[in-house]
């Protein structure tokens, strides 16, 4: 396995776990984080060993979005490295879920809500704060937010520019699960290994059909449901 420097990476019954480390630093952007975060991705999305992948952060904190001792002089990079990132997670063949225990700010908060399912500790918090810097949501927040929670409640988090705490933040869609810190680490090696669990071409239909749904039509799903059913029962 690769060697990275900003983040860590490992494999355990059919798991990929990937912990943003930069905490010193609430686990920021840079550059090279990014790259090494995309790599990362796109070799536990392409391993035939992992089932799950789940992402998390070191420390207090999720993810506080850019860097801001880079933001000046490198932010298009940064900016760009989210349509990557997200598109990633997306596209991969199994379920991506964060395991949101702090702060998620920014992009951040979008790498969150990029993922298929994002359990978080009663301490986190998530928030579009972008217009504090004068800049608008990147890493896909325009898409995510409003599909998440309409978009008039859309709006008033991107204007406001607060940080939502847990508990609203479940009751909004932000976040689908809170519990304890104390928990959230055991919570999501559960969640995560009953995922595993599943038949692994079953849980990669039915995530692309699921986003699929999004932009088609109910005539176009039931035809999509004939062909996947169809493969399924010819499969081990």
């Amino acid at each position: 396995m690769a060697a990275y420097d900003h983040i860590l990476v490992e494999i355990t019954d059919h798991i990929g776990n990937v912990m943003l480390n930069r905490p010193e630093k609430a686990n920021a952007f840079d550059p090279e984080m990014c790259d090494d975060l995309l790599e990362a991705l796109r070799m536990l999305a392409a391993a035939d060993q992992v089932r799950v992948i789940v992402i998390t952060g070191a420390g207090k904190a999720f993810c506080a979005g850019a860097d801001l001792g880079v933001l000046g002089t490198q932010g298009e990079q940064l900016v760009k490295a989210g349509k990557d990132i997200a598109l990633t997670i997306r596209t991969a063949p199994k379920p991506v879920l964060a395991a949101v225990n702090g702060a998620a700010a920014g992009g951040g908060a979008n790498l969150a809500l990029a993922c298929d399912y994002r359990l978080a500790s009663d301490q986190a918090s998530i928030g579009q704060v972008f217009h504090k810097l004068g800049l608008g949501p990147d890493w896909g927040g325009s898409y995510f937010l409003p599909r998440l929670t309409g978009i008039s409640k859309a709006l008033e988090l991107v204007w406001s520019a607060r940080m939502v705490p847990a508990v609203e933040a479940q009751q909004l869609g932000l976040f689908d699960r809170v519990v304890s810190s104390e928990s959230l680490g055991p919570e999501t090696t559960a969640l995560a290994k009953r995922w595993a669990g599943m038949a692994p071409l079953a849980v990669r239909k039915a995530k692309a059909a699921l986003y699929l749904s999004a932009h088609s039509t109910l005539e176009r799903m039931l035809d999509v449901e004939i062909i996947d059913q169809q493969e399924l029962m010819r499969s081990r």
